[in-house]
């Protein structure tokens, strides 16, 4: 085995466990780059006083009482700018999903990575000369040039046989993900609320809001570009609809409703026929309407069978349309919002909406 990089800092970790070996071989990946000072979930202190760089939770999530001492400790004001990485069993959803609903900003799985462990743990806490302030306007208008530019080719080239390619959306992921993640959420969404047009702007405030949510879980880079790829794609079917449905300044009548809810299996055909889309990308565009109890469309799915991508595209969208301006309505504000979502019980993962809320602050 190669030797693990040298820390260029020493950082002070607080690692709280329940296990009989006080989770030995992580403090001992862990004590590479960092101090680490390992407790029982009991002892978690009420203040940290300020002298730790982050938490790391191994505990088991299926003890209802260490759960509920690890909530009830991690709501309070002292961890709530902490970066707090929870370990996991395996790599299961229900695990994940708990883990995030405790208020994680990454999970790592058994068995461990060393180097990946490390990578998390650097990426949480870079050094300060990562990234020129100076040059936070550029970035920003790099974003949201090269979002735009998607933006064109499937609505504008793409209704006219000029084909979308998979490249097309990997050249400006990379510009997205620098332009929120060096600015910020606020200022992208009011870059792209200016757009003049309507499917255009969506389409950017769901991508903004994806992009910062996976930010925001600390996820790896690779699944940040997972979520842009979707969130940019999701209404690729939309390029289909007559203009006067998608720009029409009123509410849709029955017939024009049943003819927008055909975008989704468009989108889906347009893509599959070209050959070059994951998966995953073609499963966000045609499912990113459906809901848990099986009422959403156009298949009916429910439960199990709507994937993580999907369920987190699906919270985001609806979050997105209804902040948004539209022409026969204000938007609805944060609170409300999540108002209306919060009713949905059994059509979202309530989880995942949790989780989310905390993005959604302060982004207006």
């Amino acid at each position: 085995m190669s030797a693990l990089p040298k820390p260029s800092t020493k950082r002070r970790l607080l690692l709280a466990s329940d296990r009989s070996d006080q989770s030995s071989e992580l403090a001992n990946i862990l004590q590479t780059v960092s101090e680490v000072d390992t407790i029982s979930t009991s002892e978690i202190p009420d203040n940290p006083a300020g002298h730790f760089s982050g938490i790391v939770v191994d505990i088991n999530l299926r003890s209802a009482e260490s759960v509920q001492v690890v909530r009830n400790k991690l709501r309070g004001e002292p961890y709530r700018a902490m970066p707090r990485l929870f370990v996991l069993a395996d790599a299961l959803h229900h695990g994940s999903m708990q883990a995030w609903a405790l208020g994680a900003t990454d999970t790592i799985s058994r068995p461990f990575d060393a180097r990946g462990i490390l990578h998390r743990v650097s990426a949480a806490f870079p050094d300060s000369t990562g990234f020129d302030a100076t040059d936070r306007g550029k970035t920003l208008n790099r974003g949201v040039v090269a979002a735009h530019d998607v933006m064109v080719k499937i609505f504008d080239k793409l209704p006219a046989g000029v084909p979308l390619q998979f490249d097309d959306i990997v050249k400006a992921e990379n510009k997205i993900l620098k332009a929120i993640k060096h600015s910020s959420l606020r200022e992208w969404l009011t870059t792209v609320g200016c757009h003049h047009t309507a499917s255009y702007r969506h389409c950017l405030f769901v991508t903004g809001f994806s992009v910062a949510f996976a930010q925001h879980l600390g996820m790896r880079e690779d699944d940040q570009r997972r979520l842009a790829r979707a969130a940019l794609l999701h209404d690729v079917g939309k390029a289909f609809i007559p203009v006067t449905i998608l720009d029409k300044p009123s509410e849709l009548t029955p017939e024009e409703t049943v003819e927008i809810r055909k975008h989704p299996r468009l989108g889906y055909d347009a893509l599959k026929a070209q050959g070059s889309f994951p998966p995953e990308m073609l499963d966000v565009v045609l499912h990113h309407h459906e809901f848990l109890d099986g009422t959403g469309y156009p298949d009916g799915l429910h439960g199990d069978q709507i994937s993580d991508i999907v369920r987190l595209t699906t919270i985001v969208d609806i979050y997105a349309a209804l902040v948004e301006q539209r022409a026969y309505r204000l938007p609805f504000t944060h609170a409300n919002a999540f108002a209306v979502m919060e009713k949905m019980q059994g059509k979202l993962d309530q989880h995942l909406l949790h989780a989310f809320r905390p993005v959604t602050l302060g982004s207006y």
